[in-house]
């Protein structure tokens, strides 16, 4: 589906005075394109989605598009009731997005056959190419991933849920179907921190995953991406151990640190894209000062990686 297979997933910067800060947004992009992801996907969980009015989602969604100017494809995340998502994906269609995300509905939880429903009532707003990601309250089985077959824009399944055994299921029901559209059907692995579990996942046929560093530590990211790719394991496990890892054991401290710590992560790396939106909230200052260090620690092990490989 993606080449490389680094997606970036932009935050949605916001004001003093509780604004979408627009400049702040456009500059973020910028740097993200030139990061050299496959695609990006705004307004989507990392983007804040769930914090963003339908007026300020358009915005950033257009402004998006006009940043990345053609480079690679944009992406929006939409979601909430089926209504509220078909108005979302309407919008993201007007502004010039390439495709959708379509995020678990609000709440309500329903079988596997009711998720396709509800993937169809919204594939059904626009044309464009749609990746339904499993997650929370959106848990696909093998007959409905078979089934997103039959909706001619769903592209592809991106999962959050982390269980492998269950992921290879859906990945071999696909493949194996017959179904003409099976082997371009694509999967993403959308799990936070994703570079954990990238290894584990490109085994089962899953190569492209999100990566919230790339919004604040992307040559960390770009690094260890290459690394996998190539079979570079002394820096995958470098990376792993002195930066990966740590971040993760932060991560998980705080429910919601998954999107505060990344916009953190960018303001130490000198780029303020503000708070985060409630019901999430911003790291303590202790937090704030062990992420500095786990990006110190970060970029020397890339810096010692760099050194390895140009000795030997």
């Amino acid at each position: 589906m993606y080449s490389n297979g680094l997606l970036s997933f932009p935050l949605t910067p916001f004001t003093a005075d509780d604004t979408v800060d627009l400049p702040a947004f456009a500059e973020h992009v910028e740097r993200q394109v030139a990061a050299g992801p496959d695609a990006l996907f705004v307004a989507c969980g990392t983007g804040e989605f769930t914090a963003l009015s339908h007026a300020e989602y358009r915005d950033v969604v257009s402004t998006a598009v006009k940043v990345a100017g053609g480079r690679l494809p944009v992406m929006a995340g939409c979601g909430g009731g089926p209504r509220a998502a078909h108005e979302f994906a309407r919008t993201a269609a007007e502004a010039g997005a390439d495709g959708l995300l379509l995020l678990p509905p609000y709440l309500v939880s329903a079988p596997p056959s009711g998720l396709v429903d509800h993937v169809r009532y919204v594939a059904g707003a626009t044309d464009l190419p749609v990746t339904v990601y499993q997650r929370a309250t959106a848990v696909l089985d093998e007959a409905a991933a078979v089934a997103l077959l039959d909706i001619p824009t769903v592209a592809g399944i991106k999962d959050g849920r982390g269980d492998v055994d269950h992921m290879l299921r859906l990945v071999t029901a696909v493949r194996s179907s017959g179904h003409p559209r099976a082997a371009a059907f694509g999967f993403l692995n959308g799990l936070p921190t994703a570079e954990l579990s990238v290894q584990a996942y490109e085994a089962i046929g899953v190569g492209s995953y999100s990566s919230a560093v790339l919004c604040f530590a992307p040559e960390i990211a770009t690094a260890f991406n290459r690394a996998v790719r190539s079979g570079d394991q002394a820096t995958v496990q470098l990376l792993l151990g002195e930066f990966y890892l740590p971040f993760v054991a932060l991560r998980d401290k705080v429910p919601g640190y998954a999107v505060a710590l990344v916009k953190a992560g960018a303001r130490l790396s000198g780029l303020d894209l503000g708070t985060v939106r409630p019901p999430l909230v911003d790291p303590t200052p202790e937090h704030l000062e062990q992420l500095a260090g786990i990006l110190a620690r970060g970029r020397a092990a890339l810096t010692a990686a760099a050194t390895t490989t140009a000795a030997a």
